[in-house]
């Protein structure tokens, strides 16, 4: 058998990928020997005795596991934490808690009749203006309202 490393340098760089990722066909070795021009490099590879091997890729096996069991909270604990509780946690997620929070709070006042729809409907607008911290913030803020 005569050496087919030429070939096997044409092939990949028609196929544009490294010599060891190039595969040829065992039964059409006598056909690829005798290609010597890069068009018959491309009319073998059309015709299937050359191609070349998949691309070797990480596996994401152990990944897929690990997020499967933090998805029902397992490796969270305080030894993989590495930031500040704030910075864990998105900045829109703790807007939406907490405005949840306050809208809650609101409606239970409007509710029992603690206060009345003009007085909740100006809170609401100004805890969606992000005026108040929390919801003991709010609260305070409707009590010195009530004093005045």
């Amino acid at each position: 058998m005569s050496q087919i490393s030429g070939q096997r340098r044409l092939a990949a760089d028609v196929l544009g990928c490294g010599v060891n990722r190039v595969w040829f066909n065992p039964e059409k070795l006598t056909e690829i020997q005798q290609a010597i021009s890069r068009e018959d490099i491309r009319n073998l590879i059309q015709d299937g005795a050359i191609a070349a091997h998949q691309k070797r890729g990480n596996s994401r096996g152990r990944a897929r596991a690990q997020m499967a069991k933090r998805s029902y909270g397992h490796c969270k604990g305080p030894g993989r934490r590495k930031g500040a509780a704030g910075s864990r946690t998105n900045s829109k997620d703790r807007w939406i808690q907490r405005i949840r929070a306050q809208r809650r709070v609101l409606r239970e006042l409007r509710e029992t009749g603690d206060i009345d729809r003009s007085v909740y409907r100006k809170f609401y607008r100004r805890a969606a203006g992000g005026q108040f911290r929390t919801v003991s913030h709010m609260k305070a803020q409707i009590e010195i309202w009530r004093e005045q």
